[in-house]
């Protein structure tokens, strides 16, 4: 489509149903609940029950638990009824082709899968033989995003806080905002969130190449690494898909100390930490400490105010500039921003604090790129040497996907410099087979030659043993990093030391 012009999507929000395949992911989940909210017939499949499920369930969802073609049943038999129905019907003046367009416009459902569903799943297969129409989770979004004023966060790092964090701003501010986040906010127990205002955040995804099919009001580029070798040949791939996004927002705002956003787009607005660069948005007097940062904010030059940030790093701050970007924007004033953002708890696994049990504090972070393992344990060393009766920083890291960890393994290999301590599991497959024949003892060998605390742990399933008995100590900040199964050990590490407790006390 032409730049600004709006993509007509043929999604129909207007009353027929939808059915997803995988609804129980973060990003399907979060859109089968804003399309059930909006009392539109809703089910779905999914391999197992989650809390999630359950919460789709509470808003009148059927869920099924097995991917297969019988599930579609469900339609074809109340396809029949209806259509007996309206056919006994037509005797009271109904005429023909209204009942054959009434029926195929409400009964089959649409049909809505992510990236992760094959097209030899027996329930997509089923989809196609009855005629749904079939659409990619991004045309979903992307329908929802051209009926609001959409305001769409990109970039390969950060989008799920700073869409979050955004989200949480807006509501707090009484704009009464939708929300589509690929994470979990305490704020509206969940991953979306239905507002009657007129602004939907989304976040919105380059892993798949679907950015491009989003036309937002307002655009936010936080910044621009190859991070999915499996789908992009190289950066200048990255760029381009980045590149069409920017031309289809209204508003452009990008983060003006990352490079390549900075010399490849056409930014509107600015943000940044760099004063050489003079962003729009800045912050000085900067005082990083254990849970945040303090600062001064400056509008084109002009001083804001004071901002106490609950999020730790540089990083975050420049993710909370952006929100300030976007409040002020939108025509909020900076005292509401800035006491709306102060509150912000966070979102579930970026850094989240899951519990503390003898003298060991244990958190759960997403981070599988190099450079958001980095940050995140430049944050971790920070909470460390300010000191809170912590000693050293544990990194435990479940490499994500064979193509990552052979692109970067030069970039891992230097990421774990801040950490004390460094535990490697296996890989992680998400799916794609080893076609590189790479493991986690590989990238285990790459860090050791660079530091001199390294253990290679393949197990993830037996790994808290080995953690409790071999590596963790009082003082520690047991840091869980990855974006696959990883987390799951966390409380079972910390029941081990909860059944060795009541031992002792028995």
């Amino acid at each position: 489509t032409m730049a600004g012009v709006k993509k007509v999507t043929s999604v129909n929000l207007n009353g027929r149903p939808f059915h997803f395949i995988g609804i129980g992911g973060i990003g399907m989940s979060a859109l089968a609940q804003i399309v059930a909210q909006r009392q539109l017939p809703v089910s779905g499949s999914d391999l197992q029950a989650s809390h999630i499920t359950d919460r789709l369930e509470a808003l009148g969802v059927k869920v099924f638990y097995r991917q297969e073609a019988a599930n579609l049943d469900f339609f074809r038999l109340n396809t029949q009824k209806q259509r007996q129905a309206i056919i006994s019907g037509v005797s009271s003046g109904n005429s023909l082709p209204e009942i054959e367009n009434l029926n195929s416009h409400y009964s089959l459902p649409q049909v809505v899968c992510s990236t992760a569903i094959a097209k030899t799943n027996p329930e997509y297969q089923a989809a196609v033989e009855l005629g749904c129409p079939i659409y990619h989770r991004s045309d979903l979004l992307a329908a929802l995003i051209s009926e609001y004023q959409g305001i769409a966060i990109s970039g390969t790092h950060g989008k799920t806080t700073t869409s979050s964090l955004i989200g949480y701003m807006l509501y707090k501010s009484q704009v009464d905002p939708t929300i589509i986040v690929g994470g979990e906010v305490d704020a509206w127990s969940g991953n979306a969130r239905s507002g009657q205002g007129e602004y939907l955040v989304a976040e919105a995804d380059e892993s798949d190449g679907s950015l491009v099919k989003h036309h937002p009001s307002i655009g936010i580029i936080t910044n621009i690494e190859l991070d999915h070798p499996d789908k992009y040949q190289d950066i200048q791939e990255v760029i381009n898909i980045f590149q069409i996004f920017a031309d289809q927002c209204q508003t452009l705002i990008g983060c003006i100390d990352d490079p390549i956003v900075r010399d490849e787009l056409a930014l509107n607005i600015t943000y940044g930490l760099n004063p050489k660069l003079s962003p729009d948005y800045t912050a000085t007097n900067i005082i990083y400490h254990a849970r945040g940062s303090n600062s001064q904010i400056w509008e084109r030059g002009a001083c804001l105010g004071e901002l106490d940030l609950p999020l730790m790093g540089e990083h975050n701050l420049n993710n909370a500039l952006s929100a300030i970007a976007v409040g002020r924007k939108i025509g909020l004033e900076f005292d509401t921003i800035a006491s709306s953002i102060s509150t912000f708890e966070g979102t579930k696994r970026r850094f989240e604090q899951r519990g503390q049990i003898n003298g060991i504090t244990f958190i759960d972070d997403y981070a599988h790129h190099p450079s958001e393992i980095d940050v995140t344990l430049a944050a971790a060393r920070l909470r460390v040497d300010g000191k809170n009766n912590l000693k050293r920083v544990v990194a435990i890291f479940q490499p994500h996907r064979y193509s990552r960890t052979q692109t970067f393994i030069q970039e891992f290999a230097i990421a774990f410099k801040t950490a004390d301590v460094v535990i490697i599991t296996d890989i992680y497959s998400a799916g794609e087979k080893n076609t590189f024949g790479i493991s986690g003892s590989d990238l285990c060998k790459a860090i050791a030659s660079y530091h001199e605390r390294v253990h290679y742990y393949p197990e993830v399933k037996s790994i808290e043993k080995f953690l409790k008995e071999e590596i963790l100590e009082p003082g520690d900040l047991a840091m869980f990093l990855g974006a696959g199964n990883l987390n799951q050990a966390i409380p079972r590490t910390i029941e081990l030391y909860q059944s060795a407790d009541s031992r002792v006390a028995s």
